[in-house]
């Protein structure tokens, strides 16, 4: 882990030496280089994953910003200088300085980390990815000697006419925004001696500065004329969390997402900000080619380094890593000119699906919170440190000494394995670094309380202890009381039988369930949720910090909290035998779950008991045991445990008919596998590990919580058409759907995608019944789950048509949050619009932007807690592998390329990637297609038991047996395969 802080910046006298005598031979080292600050998960130019530890790709990485970021002698710099007064050719070919070659490095790298996107242009003279950008002489075309040489050259010519580019040097594209002019001068033929003076001029004014590297950001005027006439587009911005330097942007008429290729064309933004772009020219966009594309993935793997060790894949997959996925590899990168008439337009091309490619011009809004947790490094004799971030995605930092901790830099080692937060303020368009400020040392990697609190600083999570303001605003009595007249505006159903199933170590109760059966046969449920609106006033200071933290976070070994715990596990929470006030829906319902009628209002209740979801299982499981008292929890006197177990049977069949009916109707539920832990008491270690199981208790409460979500959109929407706050779910990507449909056909699978409910079918029907039936519904959801898009919050006033309500999983028109306020700031806003529907509340006073722009909010909450949540899953998970493993599983292989295959491990849900280069044993390896189904053979070398080698087939859905065990990162495990042959699907 300590060479994970080496990350010099500094060149040796060796380096600056050579660079001096052979300027040719440090342009070309230049081209094979990565670009400084993409320290991405990379382990080779190709874009694969990184394939060793992070701590020595660290190092190689800081390594490479050494040579590429390299401080000239003295009497380079003079060289230099002289030089800079060389004529410029038509194109603005230019003469290298250090900062020059940083740039030129820059491009020709983000080049070669996408050698299948193809240019009109040589390699010399290939326009960098911004317009504006220029890309000096990279030190080719023989050194001093020829450059003085072409001087004497140029004098003896008078200056009468263009002078071409020297060798090496690239072209200058013209510039699209405040330079356009400038450009336009310099393009047109001028008079004899007017060319040299104006590049005396520009030399003059021009001298000591840096080149700049990425582009000026567009005015907001400019911005906004562009987005209104439809030049420009805005969108989140997405980097591939594996190959960093692809990012992409959604398309905002339905088409392929819009491509950002490479660092530059990102501009400084990072991940989730919300960017404006400008699209490239049509011959730079990108055709989509199912043959070439599997062709060019194979080559590129081909042309990556050796596999030192088999890294470790994330245990969910990220939204942004739909592009990236090799499981829908099936898009060949090429340029459009190669594909459709130049005069196509976008529709016309996208018939040929045509990705296409584009530029950031504006940062719209920093989603990104700008803090990240990393490492720092001692430069020696320079004011500042180099900070390294964790997340690839994120560039290096300059930070000043001056905030390093006093002894850094006389005990620099000391600090090696150090996670330090760092806070970027500035980015400066001439540097390939960002500069920022440590805000806090969290404590040694690899040890959970400063690796939680590292992915909360980074996700944005305030868990920062409520102030007194906010306190303030609780009820300051206790115990607390409803007050009598609250009481008389309720309906009372305190007598009722009304319970919770939650999980056994639930505090925040904020659901509880009722049943009872009437003479005629049907049955009176309902459900009842916490009244949270009633505790937050408007507008006051609670109100705004819930609504800006928008949503609990649950990690694995504690909850941050959306509201303070004294409502969160006190006065909201539904406690048995304690009154509390709710909101309730309450239907009449047929024994086959057909709604007679409805009624919905504010309530108050008195739970009579606490059940967990494996209390409920049990009464399901044997619906004819007699529990005793010692089997469940307390149960108030006045219930007893016959009646609440009679009201859970009833429930779990009704619960079951609503199930079998919206599955009829077309809905589609698609179940990740999760990750549970025991932890011991004490140190708060994980212990035990194992995959959590939906049963039949939970989709019991889950079934009449969307029942009761359904209801309350219905009538908000009524009552309120312009201001209701809704979630909606839009149909998966079809591109990407196209792609999974044309695998499973090649593999023999039918799977029907034509809608939600036909999908469900076919993943019922196509997976079997045999011991790894469940194994192969796993790997098939998590293929099916990948096109999916994200169901989002929104307000109804700013969508102009209804069909856009629709929530594509459900099958349902209108769908929203209402069950969950104590840890949804979305469901405040829900029971204050259904209050006031009902005339038991007052008017919302939110305007239609005021809600959506709440809505927006409270996605970026919710997709940061989930990302959060899966760090934390991640994080216990590789502590669990250091500390007990190693660990057997066998696991069912869900991807192949030409010298890798991707495997979930069954007995714990986590997906990784095996390299076929570090499998140690093995012989030989063979990738072939038999049609479009892809194969490999491995091969064995005989053991002393064995007479020949042993061979082994491997296809999609092959099982086989991996040996999980610690790496040598403080959170790095390896995955082994281990010879042993499973059937196949």
């Amino acid at each position: 882990m300590a060479e994970m802080m080496e990350s010099p910046c500094e060149p040796s006298e060796a380096a600056e030496k050579k660079q001096g005598q052979n300027r040719s031979r440090t342009s070309k080292a230049a081209r094979t280089r990565r670009t400084p600050h993409q320290n991405g998960p990379s382990g080779s130019d190709t874009g694969h994953e990184d394939q060793t530890d992070p701590a020595v790709k660290s190092r190689r990485q800081d390594q490479n910003t050494t040579e590429s970021e390299n401080h000239l002698t003295d009497t380079t710099k003079r060289r230099r200088q002289r030089h800079r007064r060389t004529k410029h050719a038509p194109g603005g070919a230019l003469t290298g300085t250090a900062d020059h070659l940083t740039h030129m490095d820059l491009n020709k790298r983000e080049k070669k980390h996408n050698p299948k996107h193809l240019s009109t242009t040589t390699d010399t003279a290939t326009p960098p990815l911004i317009d504006d950008s220029t890309a000096p002489d990279d030190g080719g075309g023989g050194g001093e000697k020829q450059k003085r040489k072409k001087k004497k050259q140029k004098k003896s010519r008078g200056n009468t006419e263009e002078q071409p580019c020297e060798s090496g040097a690239v072209e200058k594209p013209n510039t699209p925004l405040k330079n356009k002019k400038t450009q336009a001068v310099s393009m047109s033929p001028s008079p004899a001696g007017q060319t040299d003076r104006t590049d005396r001029e520009s030399s003059r004014r021009n001298r000591g500065r840096k080149r700049q590297l990425y582009e000026d950001y567009m005015s907001i005027k400019d911005v906004s004329d562009g987005l209104k006439r439809g030049q420009l587009i805005q969108g989140a911005l997405r980097i591939n969390p594996k190959k960093y330097h692809e990012a992409f942007v959604p398309s905002p008429d339905g088409l392929a997402d819009i491509f950002l290729d490479g660092m530059v064309a990102r501009n400084r933004a990072l991940s989730g900000d919300v960017v404006v772009v400008k699209l490239l020219p049509a011959d730079q966009w990108k055709v989509m080619n199912g043959d070439e594309r599997e062709q060019t993935s194979v080559e590129k793997e081909r042309q990556s380094e050796p596999v030192p060790d088999i890294i470790v894949e994330a245990q969910y997959g990220e939204e942004e890593e739909e592009e990236g996925e090799e499981l829908c590899k099936k898009m060949e990168a090429a340029t459009l000119q190669d594909k459709v008439p130049p005069t196509a337009d976008i529709h016309s091309a996208s018939d040929r699906n045509v990705q296409r490619t584009a530029k950031v011009v504006y940062i719209m809004e920093q989603k990104h919170s700008r803090a990240v947790s990393g490492f720092i490094k001692h430069i020696p004799d320079k004011p500042f440190a180099l900070f390294s971030p964790s997340d690839h995605r994120v560039p290096r930092v300059n930070v000043p000494l001056s905030g390093c901790p006093a002894d850094f830099p006389s005990r620099p080692t000391d600090y090696f394995n150090t996670v330090f937060i760092c806070r970027i303020t500035h980015w400066s368009p001439d540097s390939p670094f960002a500069q920022g400020q440590l805000m806090k040392s969290l404590g040694q990697a690899g040890v959970i309380e400063p690796e939680t609190e590292a992915m909360l600083i980074e996700y944005d999570v305030d868990y920062s202890e409520f102030t007194d303001e906010v306190l303030a605003c609780l009820p300051q009595g206790r115990p607390w009381t409803i007050p009598p007249e609250e009481l008389r505006r309720r309906r009372d159903l305190r007598k009722d039988c009304i319970f919770t199933i939650d999980p056994a170590t639930a505090r925040d109760l904020d659901d509880a369930l009722s049943c009872k059966q009437l003479p005629d046969g049907n049955f009176e449920v309902g459900v009842h949720i916490a009244d949270v609106s009633y505790f937050i006033e408007e507008g006051c200071a609670l109100d705004y910090t819930a609504s800006r933290r928008a949503t609990s976070v649950y990690l694995i070994q504690k909850v941050i909290p959306m509201l303070p715990r004294l409502l969160c596990e006190e006065l909201c929470s539904l406690n048995p035998q304690t009154d509390r006030l709710t909101f309730s829906v309450i239907w009449t319902l047929s024994p086959e779950g057909k709604i007679l009628s409805e009624w919905m209002g504010r309530s108050v209740i008195r739970s009579c008991v606490k059940l967990s979801y494996d209390h409920a299982q049990s009464m399901i499981d044997s619906p004819h045991k007699e529990f005793g008292a010692d089997e469940l929890p307390p149960v108030a006197p006045e219930h007893s445990v016959q009646s609440i177990l009679q009201a859970v049977l009833h429930l779990h069949t009704i619960a079951t008919h609503l199930r079998a009916q919206r599955f009829r109707g077309g809905a589609l539920r698609l179940d990740q596998m999760k990750l549970a832990f025991t932890l011991d008491s004490g140190s708060g270690m994980p212990q035990g590990c194992y995959v959590y199981q939906y049963r039949d208790s939970n989709k019991l409460v889950e079934e009449f919580m969307l029942l009761a979500n359904m209801a309350v959109a219905h009538q908000i929407y009524r009552s309120n058409p312009e201001l209701a706050l809704l979630r909606r779910h839009a149909a998966p990507q079809s591109r990407l759907m196209d792609a999974l449909q044309e695998l499973c056909d090649h593999i023999g699978l039918y799977i029907d995608m034509s809608s939600a409910g036909a999908l469900h079918r076919s993943l019922e029907e196509a997976v079997g019944d045999d011991e790894y039936s469940a194994a192969r519904k796993a790997v098939l959801t998590h293929l099916c789950a990948r096109p999916m898009q994200m169901a989002v919050y929104f307000c109804t006033g700013v969508l102009q048509e209804e069909k856009l309500f629709h929530h594509y999983a459900l099958n349902v028109p209108l769908y929203t949050h209402f069950t969950s306020p104590i840890r949804r700031y979305a469901d405040v806003i829900v029971h204050r619009l259904l209050a006031a529907s009902l005339k038991c509340g007052p008017r919302v006073h939110l305007t239609q932007d005021e809600v959506q722009k709440q809505a927006t909010h409270c996605n970026d909450k919710k997709t940061a807690s989930k990302r959060v949540q899966e760090m934390s899953t991640e994080l216990f998970f590789s502590i669990f592998v250091r500390e007990c493993g190693p660990l057997e599983s066998k696991a069912m292989v869900m991807g192949m390329l030409d010298k890798s295959f991707d495997v979930l491990v069954l007995d714990y849900g986590v997906q990784k990637r095996i390299y076929c280069n570090a499998i140690e044993g093995l012989q030989s390896f063979n990738f072939r297609k038999v049609g479009k189904r892809p194969e490999m053979t491995l091969v064995w070398t005989p053991n002393e038991l064995e007479d020949e080698s042993v061979t082994q087939e491997i296809s999609l859905f092959s099982v086989v047996d991996v040996l999980l065990s610690a790496g040598e990162g403080p959170l790095k495990y390896t995955a082994v395969l281990r010879r042993h042959t499973h059937t196949q699907f």
